[in-house]
């Protein structure tokens, strides 16, 4: 547990959030598992919606650090993110996105937690955009966007499905349309 309120208050409530959903989980829960008082909270965090939108924003940062490392550990070619969701599917903590559940949960566009959830999704879409890029793949735009909607589509199917199998379905979607897009095929 990190010695700094802050830095407590922020890993309680990501663990929280992720785990039980950001409106299940109250303040006075994350004040009693932090073990950080009232008054430093609200030093920190004047709302609980600035809590979660530093949560959101730190989880954001991780979790792309994490697939860009993963991806460049698994090869680099594009379709290893699919790769790499397989492996964080077969955690037995695995929950889905913490972004796609923030936009289900504060589906106000307007809402910060629903700007900053949906910011995240379109720094992944850069991200694709730059890996198929270097890639050399065909309309790189418009590759990330549909890489975007697989990776999605099988982080919310893994979930139901409590497997890491709809990485690999997704993947193999994802070679078709490199496929399709390449004339040398």
């Amino acid at each position: 547990m990190p010695v700094k309120a802050r830095d407590r208050l922020l890993a309680t409530a990501e663990e929280l959030f992720y785990a039980e959903g950001i409106r299940a989980v109250g303040i006075e829960r994350i004040l009693a598992e932090s073990g950080v008082g009232r008054a430093s909270l609200y030093r920190h965090f004047p709302s609980k919606d600035d809590l979660v939108v530093a949560v959101l924003e730190a989880r954001d940062r991780r979790w792309r650090s994490w697939l860009a490392e993963r991806v460049d550990a698994l090869g680099g070619h594009p379709l290893a993110v699919f790769d790499a969701l397989a492996e964080r599917f077969a955690h037995n903590d695995y929950r889905g996105c913490a972004f796609i559940n923030t936009m289900v949960e504060s589906a106000d566009p307007d809402s910060p937690a629903h700007r900053v959830a949906a910011a995240h999704k379109e720094s992944v879409v850069a991200y694709l955009e730059q890996l198929l890029s270097t890639a050399e793949v065909a309309e790189p735009a418009l590759q990330a966007r549909q890489f975007a909607l697989l990776m999605d589509g099988a982080i919310v199917t893994a979930l139901r499905e409590r497997t890491p199998a709809p990485a690999a379905r997704a993947r193999r979607l994802a070679e078709t349309l490199l496929a399709a897009g390449d004339p040398g095929h």
